[in-house]
């Protein structure tokens, strides 16, 4: 939740001339024919020796004039705060903005016209109009944000219109300046791992014990929120004086890197429907997923460059670490990939890329270790700027997609075409069944 709020302000600054003129200088199209009519009242009352006339002219005069100071006299004094919430939003999703409005000192305050500036992406610009502002008690208002693109957006200022009941004045003033709201990318529900995970090198933190001659070792870790209490290896539990599981299957070991490409040159399509937008969800899903499931997740581009590195077991902090990463990442200008190094350093990698040339296949190929996993979602961006593209990669995809597929196969990675119409889950499925044909999924949801 954050918070930001502009203190009561004091007299306008200035020796008491300019604070008139700034009083006049609020008068509408009536106030200032009012003082027009007036004046031409006194000449003429001057003119004809009419005293009469001359106190009307007097009246009508004095009427603005007065209007103006006390207008602004109140609106000096009037403050607000904004508050967000919840300072993030996902894509698509609901957030609102409260404003809390309030005036002191002991002059009037007439009607009030607010409007906050916010993003088109954010939705339409609120506009509220409070007739009377109650003395030293806020009013509370609020309005709904919905937005359509990530990013850091930034919510305001807040302006303030105030008007007198006759409609002779009016005063604007901000009130507040900027809010920053984080839109962070939409987060898929993904299911299951790839099976046989663990070839990579590194150490997970799992702990091997020797259980005796002639039986087979054994892995266990601690005990997670949700485990099988049937898998409780009691051994080790007695021994080390806390729960122990077994681990049946290969731990994830070393970790897994995420690369996300997000070269402006790899991807097609415009706002939130670009490919880039696209990849970048994928990307989220799956650190989180997989940092959910208890594995170190390094978020890296295509260069190599760390955007974010958690360990495992998740957590809501964790999650914000890669989702505000990704929320500011903007497309890189560079046209092809330049490692100079194993991008995912020895980890199991997998790469979500953009349309790659054969040089970036060589430059993303040539320093992986052999035996150590790799994995690519690589899209079909033409199919971002209106033409057909499928999910396996064989039919309906562009001649590069399928060339660019073809060699990172011949290198030994796992790959699979992604088009705009793929779902994140079924992608996420398939690549978990190239990483072991023939295999079904483990695990359940993170």
């Amino acid at each position: 939740m954050t918070r930001s709020s502009h203190p009561a302000g004091n007299a306008p600054p200035g020796g008491s001339r300019w604070a008139v003129w700034r009083s006049l200088s609020g008068l509408t199209t009536r106030g200032r024919c009012l003082l027009a009519a007036g004046v031409a009242a006194a000449v003429c009352s001057a003119v004809l020796n009419e005293r009469d006339l001359l106190r009307i002219a007097v009246f009508v005069i004095a009427l603005p004039l007065f209007v103006a100071l006390l207008a602004s006299a109140s609106k000096v004094r009037i403050a607000a705060s904004r508050t967000l919430l919840p300072e993030r939003v996902a894509v698509g999703g609901h957030g609102e903005v409260q404003l809390d409005l309030w005036r002191g000192g002991k002059l009037p305050a007439g009607e009030v016209l607010l409007e906050d500036g916010i993003p088109y992406v954010l939705g339409s610009r609120p506009r509220f109009v409070i007739e009377r502002l109650p003395h030293h008690r806020s009013v509370a208002l609020r309005y709904p944000v919905q937005p359509a693109m990530r990013g850091i957006q930034h919510i305001g200022p807040l302006r303030a219109t105030v008007t007198d009941p006759f409609g002779l004045c009016e005063f604007e003033r901000e009130l507040i300046g900027n809010s920053r709201l984080v839109v962070v990318p939409k987060v898929s529900r993904l299911w299951g791992l790839p099976i046989g995970a663990g070839i990579g090198s590194g150490d997970d933190g799992s702990i091997r014990l020797h259980a005796g001659q002639g039986e087979t070792d054994v892995i266990v870790r601690h005990y997670r929120q949700g485990d099988d209490l049937r898998k409780v290896h009691w051994r080790s539990t007695a021994r080390r004086d806390e729960i122990m599981v077994r681990v049946e299957e290969r731990p994830w070991r070393g970790g897994t890197t995420v690369l996300l490409d997000h070269r402006a040159a790899a991807h097609h399509g415009t706002g939130p429907a670009a490919s880039l937008e696209w990849a970048v969800e994928f990307a989220a899903s799956v650190s989180l997923h997989l940092g959910r499931a208890g594995h170190r997740v390094r978020l890296v581009s295509e260069h190599g460059r760390v955007l974010a590195d958690t360990p495992g077991g998740g957590g809501q902090n964790y999650d914000n670490i890669v989702l505000d990463a990704l929320a500011a990442l903007q497309p890189a200008h560079e046209r092809d990939i330049t490692t100079g190094a194993d991008p995912g350093q020895g980890q199991e990698l997998i790469a979500v890329l953009g349309t790659v040339s054969r040089e970036s296949v060589h430059e993303l190929t040539k320093a992986r270790p052999r035996g150590t996993r790799s994995l690519a979602v690589l899209l079909d961006t033409p199919a971002w700027a209106g033409e057909q593209g499928g999910l396996e990669g064989t039919e309906g995809s562009s001649e590069t997609t399928r060339e660019s597929a073809t060699l990172l196969r011949a290198a030994g990675w796992g790959v699979v075409i992604a088009s705009k119409a793929s779902p994140i889950a079924q992608v996420w499925t398939e690549l978990c069944r190239t990483a072991a044909p023939g295999a079904s999924l483990i695990g359940g949801p993170a």
